[in-house]
């Protein structure tokens, strides 16, 4: 029987920087549609893995440089997940990977908010890779909040990661929320409304721009937590 190192080993060896696992129980919170098992009825474990940033793309002052990194994360984490699950076939446990981004069915155009299928960062904080940032960002005690997060579901029980209780945010600490430059954030959550038209726009020739990160870049454990 496979075991939660032996699945953790596979995932790192494919390229992983951090990976924990966390039971379907876990999840009893979730809003209904998006649990792991409205995805797939069978799952029983939901294996999480992340992949770190190159720090330095934050401090750019042209924007490019930050939305190119972006967007090669996540093909590499999306293309791990494909990699994780074809692994994990070959030794006879189904899988169903889960994108680190789009594409996504739940949209509110008023509220221009959109809902991924499964909440990422909620998995990696149940699977003891991080803390919630009041950025809305998973903090990791060792690369901060410069990660992407992937995830795969398994239809196998495995004994799950401790959840993390390190320290992510200060309790005094609002430098997120009070440099926001749109004030979308409250320390709970984002205003999508506000926050996208502001952090992402498209070129005249259809490129879509991360121009804001300062959410991220001006959160004093933007690199990891000291002990």
């Amino acid at each position: 029987m496979i075991e939660s190192k032996d699945i953790k080993e596979i995932v790192k060896n494919l390229g992983a920087d951090l990976c924990g696992v966390a039971p379907v129980e876990r999840f009893n919170e979730a809003p209904k549609g998006f649990h792991p098992q409205d995805i797939y009825i069978d799952s029983k474990s939901i294996v999480v893995y992340a992949k770190r940033l190159p720090v330095e793309s934050l401090f750019a002052t042209n924007c490019v440089p930050y939305t190119y990194v972006n967007n090669i994360i996540t093909q590499k984490v999306d293309e791990l997940g494909f990699e994780v699950a074809l692994k994990l076939e070959d030794q006879g446990i189904k899988a169903i990977p889960i994108p680190s981004d789009d594409p996504y069915e739940y949209w509110e155009p008023e509220n221009s908010y959109g809902r991924a299928i499964l909440s990422l960062r909620h998995a990696g904080y149940l699977a003891g890779l991080g803390v919630l940032g009041k950025n809305t960002l998973l903090i990791n005690k060792e690369f901060g909040n410069m990660i992407q997060i992937g995830a795969v579901l398994v239809p196998v029980e495995l004994e799950g990661d401790t959840i993390t209780t390190y320290e992510g945010c200060p309790t005094d600490c609002n430098l997120c929320i009070e440099s926001c430059p749109v004030k979308a954030l409250n320390g709970n959550t984002v205003d999508q409304k506000l926050c996208r038209p502001y952090s992402n726009y498209r070129t005249e020739k259809g490129y879509i721009l991360k121009k804001c990160n300062v959410c991220r870049r001006i959160c004093p454990n933007y690199l990891g937590i000291e002990s």
